[in-house]
């Protein structure tokens, strides 16, 4: 028996009342966080400089060229992300995995460095291909471990990705070392949106791209949450979805390791407060997690830059101490609800 067998599925099957208010109050909310994304920096643009200026100034030339690649890289990076959490919880039928807990972006690190290393020239599109290969590598290594090692317990299942992650991130590092490359590995390592302007973040629209993959395949991811031999009874490709999930997964995690970085825990905290306002349906919780994860990205990337001192902080550190401690109260609240 294997921990896929053992692990409670995220039944599709169990749902709760309709709030749609509360997906109201997150629409708004994002769009006024979008905009004092705008005008929140160490530079000064405001309504008020932009309009002096003209659209020949200065602040309006930072607002196009900085601020706003840099809003919409927030958004797409956080509903993605949130998303690809998602979708990895439905392959692995359990609600305590994302890319940063499952080895993913260890994975998706080392192709980083192995471009670095091979192909230091290669273009930014081409070491995104080979993270996400690397990526898509990590996530099939995750699931055959999963499948071979007896783990009974739920909590124990990110456990075993983190400590896969944790080997992969440790030879990743030792090569650095040895090849005098750790400060170019340390800026794919620290999650930071503070150098993206316009011209080096268009590839994370990939990862909005595989949003809308995700949404058109939900029906799918859902019925494979309830196992392989009940989606095989109903008729359904069991290897082609989870295919599809892997492509998605690797996809995301390597647009987003290219542009800014690690970010850790999104992917596993938004689907579990999506999960705990209105259930487990896939289609229906695409549109929440997207929205709750660019609003917990934006809101994070905003009190990094208010908080600098003397220097941004780097987003990941925002998102990796809120989440880590969202991430403890999950698991608390899942082992008090065992007992």
């Amino acid at each position: 028996m294997t921990a896929l067998d053992t692990a409670p599925t995220s039944t599709p099957v169990r749902a709760r009342p309709s709030r749609t208010w509360v997906g109201v109050l997150v629409g708004v909310l994002l769009l006024v966080l979008a905009v004092v994304s705008l005008f929140v920096g160490v530079s000064d643009v405001s309504p008020a400089s932009v309009l002096a200026g003209g659209p020949d100034g200065d602040a309006a030339f930072l607002l196009v060229a900085s601020r706003m690649p840099r809003t919409v890289a927030l958004v797409l990076a956080g509903a993605s992300l949130g998303i690809a959490g998602l979708i990895m919880q439905m392959l692995v039928r359990n609600k305590f995995v994302e890319p940063s807990t499952t080895g993913v972006s260890e994975f998706a690190t080392l192709g980083m460095l192995t471009t670095i290393v091979f192909a230091p020239g290669m273009a930014v599109a081409g070491k995104m291909g080979v993270a996400a290969l690397f990526g898509l590598l990590g996530t099939w290594v995750f699931l055959r471990v999963v499948r071979a090692v007896p783990v009974r317990q739920l909590v124990l299942v990110p456990l075993v990705g983190i400590m896969l992650g944790g080997v992969v991130g440790a030879v990743t590092t030792f090569f650095a070392y040895r090849l005098d490359l750790l400060q170019s590995l340390g800026q794919w390592s620290q999650g930071s949106f503070a150098g993206v302007v316009q011209g080096r973040y268009e590839l994370v629209w990939a990862a909005g791209a595989m949003v809308v993959v995700a949404w058109y395949a939900a029906d799918r991811f859902s019925v494979i949450g309830l196992g392989e031999e009940f989606a095989t009874n109903l008729g359904l490709d069991h290897r082609r979805v989870v295919a599809v999930g892997m492509v998605v997964v690797a996809v995301i995690t390597a647009a987003v390791l290219v542009t800014a970085g690690l970010i850790p825990f999104l992917g596993l905290v938004v689907p579990n407060v999506v999960s705990l306002l209105i259930g487990d349906n896939v289609r229906r919780a695409i549109p929440w997690v997207a929205g709750l994860g660019a609003v917990f990205v934006v809101g994070c990337d905003i009190l990094a830059r208010v908080l600098r001192a003397p220097y941004e902080i780097p987003l990941s550190v925002v998102v990796g101490v809120l989440g880590a401690a969202l991430f403890l109260w999950l698991l608390l609240r899942r082992r008090t609800r065992a007992h």
